[in-house]
């Protein structure tokens, strides 16, 4: 099939302007793929030898050179009986394949493997194994020149098969230099296009917005940062696990997600270290089959995140690999964080702890499934150089530059601040190598960042409870001391107090789940009937629920001719039920919410929408204050709620709630519970 003649665009002319050589075009390699099953890496790295140019002539001469190679080089399994024969008849013999190696120890020998032809027991030296020791841990893609020796015999049987020279396929010679020489060539969006395209996507497809582009490139943070943490859950089909498997020869991809403590870290038998001391980055594909073998291998990679260290025996050992977890997230987002936590399908042994350890989390949900319309056929780094660039730019380091400009806010605490820096220093190597990055730019990536980890600390309040509460994110302007709050784009929508009227007797409030300790959303909902003045529960009221019931019941019937009411409550029956929205398994602080909503009942009158009640009272009427007041508000409006009825007693609280918080609030102080009663319903 012919080359299609490209029409070069602005950008492709401009990046082969600066970069001559370290570029092709992307669609030869979906052509190619579609007949090799090799990485991406892989056929790049010949890709760039012989079709690193515009002139179709020369990029068709050099596709017939790399299909000759991998046709010639590129074993298929099915072939694994020619190629032996190969070998042996010509005594050498060079194919394209994974090669790994282990250590036998009942033969005190080395012995590597060749994956494709799943060929074992090849003779390989100790020196090799010593120039290259990831062939101990998974193995690399590599030329490898096979000898043959039928003369050769170990322990009384024939191992013909040698390694004569093994060249990986990972390692370019070429300078990051043109990259950071060259990026002040290209405006901010021009590199990001570039780099998109680099992945193999096109960037003016409609689908690509800003957003979306950053959120792509966001995933090769960890190649480029030491020891980054990161996750990313979401539909099937979008290509999670695409860059750690096939963009960089320097990322190890674990599928299935089983391990060892030994091959993760270290094996104390041999010494040998693990894959965060061998890898750039270690991804765990399908990251809900975490598993480790050994007992308390969660704990060590626990501690590993923190710091970057692990002990094993009396030696505390460092690394640098970083951590990625991709896996798939099923159902509506907006459901799954009513209902749940956006980590629900992570392994048990996985608690809070570890997961506050994660530096950013992914958005999974915001990409679409790959398709064909979305694949580029422009010009982008040939992978091999590019994944030089990162393993390169990880030991430079912008860790400092965020808070140049920007302070953060009081409740971005420690393990936020660090995961931000880490994010900011990410986005700043794979847009500006340089280093020259402005003001603006980075108020970018510091949002961005903060938003990342705050997905986080999202999920640790609804798991952990108070103890995570402190999500309330703002950061400053230095200059102007300006103040900016950071929102979730997925807390946005699909909100469970609508802002429509609710029948009398319902009511919104927010109480606290004591056996969890964390903040919880109720919807208290009652109805009248004629009776004996009976309080009906429906569900399964915690005991402390139905106390606050029982004191707002009481206290209704002392002072109901206070509400200006003549009917007489002991002649009417309340069924009254507690609708959980958080899947709290009890809700204390919430009698004043009961109370109004049996009020609400018995006059037939709504509360107002968009009303949510927060506030306790004791049988005699008297308020409590209550705690975390940001908090509880905070969780008030990303529910939808507008009007928030605060007891008198957190007047002071109010100070302390940020500026872009109470803005999209009306907080209501009320001095006593017929005083929220009337102003929940606005009966003034």
């Amino acid at each position: 099939m012919a080359l299609e003649t490209l029409a070069l665009d602005a950008l492709d002319e401009k990046a082969n302007e600066h970069f001559p050589g370290l570029l092709v075009r992307k669609d030869l390699l979906r052509r190619l793929r579609s007949a090799y099953s090799v990485p991406t890496f892989v056929i790049e790295f010949l890709l760039g030898k012989y079709c690193a140019s515009t002139d179709a002539t020369v990029i068709e001469q050099g596709l017939e050179f790399v299909r000759r190679n991998l046709s010639e080089k590129f074993v298929k399994p099915d072939e694994r009986e020619i190629v032996k024969a190969r070998i042996q008849q010509l005594g050498e013999y060079q194919v394209i394949d994974k090669v790994s190696a282990a250590l036998h120890e009942h033969d005190n020998k080395y012995w590597a493997a060749l994956h494709n032809i799943s060929l074992d027991y090849v003779n390989i030296d100790e020196e090799t194994i010593r120039e290259h020791d990831r062939l101990l841990m998974g193995g690399i893609w590599a030329e490898i020149t096979l000898r043959y020796d039928s003369t050769f015999r170990f322990r009384g049987a024939t191992f013909p098969f040698f390694i004569e020279r093994l060249k990986p396929i990972q390692l370019s010679t070429r300078s990051m230099t043109p990259v950071q020489e060259h990026r002040a060539a290209f405006t901010t969006e021009e590199w990001l296009d570039l780099l998109v395209r680099s992945l193999g996507l096109e960037p003016t497809h409609p689908y690509f917005s800003r957003r979306r582009k950053l959120l792509h490139v966001a995933r090769l943070i960890p190649l480029v940062e030491k020891n980054y943490n990161l996750v990313e859950l979401g539909p099937r089909g979008t290509g999670k696990s695409f860059v750690y498997q096939q963009i960089s020869p320097y990322s190890h991809l674990v599928s299935g997600g089983q391990t060892t403590v030994a091959q993760m870290f270290v094996n104390l038998a041999t010494g040998q270290r693990g894959l965060v001391a061998l890898w750039d980055v270690v991804a765990f594909d399908e990251a809900a089959g975490v598993r480790f073998a050994d007992k308390g291998g969660i704990q060590i990679m626990k501690n590993y995140m923190e710091d970057g260290t692990f002990s094993r025996g009396r030696e505390v050992i460092s690394a640098e690999g970083s951590v990625v977890l991709v896996g798939n997230l099923d159902g509506d987002v907006r459901t799954i964080l009513r209902t749940s936590n956006l980590f629900y399908p992570m392994p048990k042994e996985m608690d809070t702890a570890f997961y506050d350890r994660l530096h950013a989390y992914l958005p999974g949900w915001e990409f679409e499934k790959t398709r064909d319309e979305l694949y580029t056929s422009h010009f982008g780094f040939v992978s091999d150089y590019l994944a030089e660039v990162f393993h390169q730019l990880r030991k430079t380091s912008y860790v400092d530059l965020a808070e140049r400009h920007f302070e953060f806010g009081p409740h971005v605490g420690g393990r936020d601040a660090k995961a931000v820096r880490k994010t900011v220093s990410g986005l700043i190597k794979l847009l500006h190598p340089d280093g020259n990055v402005t003001k603006d730019e980075l108020q970018e990536y510091v949002e961005f960042a903060l938003e990342m980890r705050r997905r986080v600390k999202e999920q640790l309040k609804k798991m952990g409870g108070l103890e995570y509460w402190d999500v309330s994110f703002i950061y400053i302007d230095r200059d102007s001391r300006a103040e900016r709050y950071i929102v979730l784009p997925e807390s946005g929508g699909g909100l469970i107090i609508t802002g429509e009227s609710l029948p009398p007797g319902s009511v919104y409030t927010v109480g606290t789940d004591p056996s969890e300790r964390k903040l919880a959303l109720f919807l208290i909902q009652t109805q009248v009937n004629p009776g004996s003045g009976r309080i009906i529960p429906l569900g399964h009221l915690s005991p402390v629920m139905k106390e606050a019931l029982r004191a707002a019941d009481a206290y209704l019937k002392a002072h109901i001719h206070d509400l200006g009411i003549d009917r007489d409550p002991r002649q009417s029956d309340f069924t009254v039920q507690a609708v959980n929205l958080n899947q709290a398994k009890e809700g204390a602080e919430t009698a004043i919410a009961f109370f109004i909503s049996l009020v609400s009942a018995i006059l037939e009158k709504p509360v107002d929408p968009s009303t949510v009640i927060v506030g306790e009272m004791s049988v005699k009427g008297l308020l409590q204050r209550v705690d975390a007041l940001p908090e509880r508000l905070e969780l008030a409006r990303e529910a939808g709620g507008k009007r928030i009825l605060v007891p008198s007693e957190n007047k002071r609280d109010l100070a302390d709630i940020p500026d872009e918080l109470l803005n999209k609030l009306e907080p209501v102080l009320y001095t006593d519970p017929i005083n929220a009663a009337i102003r929940a319903m606005r009966l003034e």
